[in-house]
C-alpha cells in the first residue's frame, strides 16, 4: 500500500475543533485530552489530527497549511457554505473561521477554521500550468489587472488587491481604455463586497455608469461586476 500522510494541525480548544469540523461533516475517529491533547477526525477518506497548541502561542494565526485534493471542489465550497451558514446563521467570510468566496472557473477555495489553521481544498485534476498571470506582453493598467486577480485569487489579500488597483487607476488613467478601467472599478466594487463596505461598492459601480463604453466592452465589465452581486448574494442567502 502507499505511504499516506496524515496532517497534524493545532488546536487551542478540543471541543471547539470538534464543534467546527463536525459541522463540515467530518466524523470523529478519537479524542484525548490527556496526558495531551489529539484529536483525529475524517471525512471522504481524508483524515485530520490536531494537537495542542505549542507553549507560549495563544491566539489565532494561519501558520499551519494543509493542502486537500478534491474530485469536485465547487461541490465541496456549495457543502461547506451551506453547512456553515446553518451553524453560525451568516457566511463567515471574515476573522476566524471564514471560508474564502468561490468565482466561476476557480479550481481551489480556502478554509481557515477557528484556531488559524488554513486547508487549501484543491480541483484534484487542476491544471500543472495554472494561469498565474504574469505576462511579460502586459502592460500599463492591463499589467495593473493582471497583478490584482494573482494577489486577490491566489493570496487571498483583497486589501493590497485594492491598493494595486486603485494605484493602477491613478497612474495610468491618461493611457488606458474606458473597459480596463471599466474592469478596475468592477473588481474594486467586488472587493469593496468582500470587506463589507457597501458605500464603496456603490462609488465603484457608480463611476463604471460614467465610463463612455460600447455595448461590447460594457458586456465584458458586467462580467467583473456579477462577481460581486454574486457575492453578495453568497453572503446573505
Amino acid at each position: 500500500m502507499p505511504d499516506t500522510p496524515v496532517p497534524i494541525m493545532w488546536s487551542a480548544d478540543p471541543d471547539e475543533t470538534l464543534d467546527f469540523y463536525k459541522t463540515l461533516g467530518y466524523t470523529v475517529v478519537d479524542t484525548q485530552t490527556r496526558p495531551y491533547i489529539y484529536l483525529a477526525l475524517e471525512r471522504n477518506d481524508c483524515p485530520l489530527h490536531f494537537t495542542g497548541m505549542p507553549d507560549g502561542i495563544t491566539s489565532p494565526f494561519e501558520g499551519v497549511t494543509c493542502l486537500v485534493m478534491v474530485d469536485d471542489v465547487a461541490d465541496r465550497h456549495r457543502d461547506f457554505t451551506e453547512r456553515l451558514r446553518a451553524r453560525y446563521n451568516k457566511i463567515p467570510a471574515k476573522g476566524y473561521p471564514r471560508i474564502t468566496r468561490f468565482r466561476p472557473g476557480q479550481s481551489r477555495f480556502t478554509l481557515i477554521d477557528p484556531h488559524g489553521n488554513c486547508l487549501l481544498f484543491i480541483q484534484r485534476d487542476e491544471p500543472w500550468e495554472l494561469d498565474y498571470g504574469g505576462s511579460k506582453e502586459l502592460e500599463n493598467l492591463a499589467k495593473v489587472l493582471d497583478n490584482a486577480r494573482i494577489v486577490r485569487d491566489f493570496k487571498n489579500d483583497d486589501a493590497a488587491a485594492a491598493r494595486i488597483l486603485e494605484v493602477g487607476l491613478g497612474r495610468f488613467a491618461l493611457r488606458s481604455t474606458p473597459v480596463e478601467r471599466g474592469r478596475a472599478l468592477a473588481m474594486l466594487a467586488e472587493i469593496a463586497v468582500a470587506q463589507e463596505d457597501p458605500e464603496a461598492a456603490a462609488k465603484y459601480r457608480g463611476q463604471i455608469q460614467e465610463l463612455d463604453l460600447s455595448e461590447a466592452d460594457r458586456a465584458v465589465v458586467a462580467d467583473e461586476l456579477r462577481a460581486g452581486t454574486d457575492l453578495e448574494r453568497w453572503l446573505s442567502e
